[in-house]
């Protein structure tokens, strides 16, 4: 899968064939495997992804830090974990 140049991170999961609500459900499930501070990047599209995830990740204490739009249309979103 072709990405622009990645920010550092711990783990990065793709989340472009899930509907809401498995989007979180998937980006939660990564967050709970990784230590408080660490970074996950989801790959998401759509405009439900987009407005949901971010949202959702900050309600459950995590930090989304950036958005970025890649070449195929898709985003990676930057979160990291409370």
């Amino acid at each position: 899968m072709p990405f622009s140049v990645l920010p550092a991170h711990d783990k990065a999961i793709d989340i472009t064939a899930e509907t809401c609500p498995m989007t979180f459900v998937r980006t939660r499930l990564a967050l709970d495997t990784l230590a408080p501070g660490q970074i996950l990047l989801v790959r998401l599209k759509g405009e439900d992804p987009l407005r949901n995830v971010p949202r959702a990740a900050a309600d459950q204490g995590h930090d989304p830090l950036e958005l970025l739009a890649q070449p195929d249309g898709s985003f990676i979103l930057v979160i990291q974990k409370g």
